[in-house]
Order: C-alpha cells, then sequence, then structure tokens
C-alpha cells in the first residue's frame, strides 16, 4: 500500500490528511508563516513520513490566482524525483468540511483543523478516482 498524503494550501495553513492503514484521516495542518517556510515544513513531513503520491487540491477555474499560488508553492518543494505529485479538483472541498464539522466545537477555524478536513474531502476524492 502506497503512502498517500492530500493538502489543502491556504493563505495561512496548509491542510494534510493521510491515509494510514486504508484509512483516511486528516492530521496536523502546517501552519504558514512564509511560504519558504511552510515549503520546508510540507518537503520535510513528505520524506520523513516516506510519502509515495502528493495529491495536491487546485482550484478548477483555469488560470486563476490561486491556482497559480498552489503551482508556485509546490515548485518550492525539492522532493525525491520518485514521489508522485497529482493536482486534483479541490472545488468545494472547504464548503464540505465546514458541512461536517457544523456543530461540533472542536473544529476552530483558525487553527487549522478545518483546512485538514478539507484536505481529507480532496484525499477522499482522489482516492474514489482510483477504484
Amino acid at each position: 500500500m502506497k503512502n498517500i498524503l492530500a493538502i489543502d494550501v491556504g493563505l495561512k495553513r496548509i491542510g494534510l490528511a493521510k491515509y494510514v492503514q486504508n484509512i483516511p484521516l486528516p492530521i496536523t495542518p502546517i501552519l504558514r508563516k512564509n511560504r519558504n517556510q511552510a515549503a520546508k515544513a510540507l518537503q520535510d513531513f513528505v520524506i520523513s513520513n516516506k510519502i509515495d503520491i502528493l495529491v495536491v487540491g487546485i482550484p478548477k477555474e483555469s488560470n486563476s490566482d490561486m491556482e497559480m499560488r498552489i503551482k508556485h508553492f509546490i515548485g518550492l518543494l525539492n522532493l525525491p524525483q520518485e514521489i508522485e505529485i497529482c493536482f486534483i479538483d479541490e472545488s468545494f472541498s472547504s464548503v464540505e468540511a465546514l458541512e461536517k464539522a457544523r456543530g461540533n466545537k472542536r473544529f476552530k477555524s483558525k487553527d487549522g483543523k478545518l483546512d485538514s478536513l478539507a484536505a481529507l474531502m480532496i484525499l477522499e476524492r482522489y482516492l474514489i478516482g482510483k477504484e
């Protein structure tokens, strides 16, 4: 089984979700101080966790400013060539995460848990597409 990490790249946080023993789980997000710090933290996480596939949520609208930002951010990563990078539509993943978290006081917008829940939505979409 391959190690898969999905990310939801935001301007303040990077939500993370990992495929662990056939179970997709949201994990602690990366808080961004700046893009270089966040890229280094993500790069270190990917390498230390022996990730095989990095699934990156990207907006479906072509030529969007956020799409360019995300692709630039991914370009900052210095990952081994054998790591597959897969871009997948993230449309409405944050809305879905908010719906799932509604009424749950553990999910606060500023702690990044919602961002990781959005990454979980992205990971689930990737897994469904692989079935």
